[in-house]
């Protein structure tokens, strides 16, 4: 980095380059806008921050992100508890969450198994979705990881491992709507609306 910058300037840039989706040039302007801006929205932004890290955890039921021990939709008597559908991130939730038309529950893996990138099936919350099947006695599983090469093979070994262990549990994939490739958290709400309604059956 360019010795133009102050020490402690060049840190934050670092720093801030460091998160996902931010490159050297996007960090650089914002580094240098805190700058600009007074000392209380530098302060806000710390305080947000030591927020966060100490009262967001993962729910215990779901493993959504939440302040609680257990996040308000596992806690909500009135949504379907036999019904779960499994998405790779909490964004992808609060996607689904957001076209309306899901009334179950969820489970959220935290990622995909993607060998390339030394993640295996042992690095997501697979087993815990299988302990709740079994504990829960749920009949349907929703498998709405998104349209990808990653996503379709984690699919996949996620209905492999739940027909082997309980074959009267339903395992269905999110239906046509959702293009390959696609990001559910990017996808319009209709699109995932009529992606959750029209969700077929997996075949093995």
């Amino acid at each position: 980095m360019s010795s133009v910058y102050p020490a402690s300037l060049q840190k934050l840039i670092k720093n801030l380059s460091s998160l996902p989706g931010i490159g050297q040039r996007s960090a650089t302007r914002i580094a240098l806008y805190l700058v600009k801006e007074n000392r209380e929205l530098a302060e806000k932004l710390a305080r947000s921050l030591l927020e966060v890290k100490e009262k967001v955890r993962l729910c215990k039921v779901c493993f959504n992100i939440s302040e609680d021990e257990i996040c308000s939709i596992c806690r909500d008597e009135t949504r379907d508890k036999r019904t779960v559908c499994v998405v790779e991130s909490p964004a992808d939730q609060v996607a689904i969450e957001e076209s309306g038309v899901f009334k179950g529950r969820y489970h959220i893996l935290h990622g995909l198994i993607s060998p390339i990138d030394g993640i295996g099936p042992e690095d997501l919350k697979i087993n815990e979705l299988l302990e709740r099947i079994q504990k829960e006695g749920i009949r349907e599983v929703i498998i709405a990881t998104n349209p990808t090469t990653q996503g379709d093979a984690t699919a996949m070994y996620i209905a492999k491992l739940i027909s082997e262990r309980k074959k009267d549990v339903n395992i269905t994939r999110i239906g046509l709507g959702v293009p390959f490739g696609a990001d559910l958290k990017y996808v319009d709400r209709m699109t995932l609306e009529k992606a959750i309604i029209n969700r077929f059956p997996m075949k093995l």
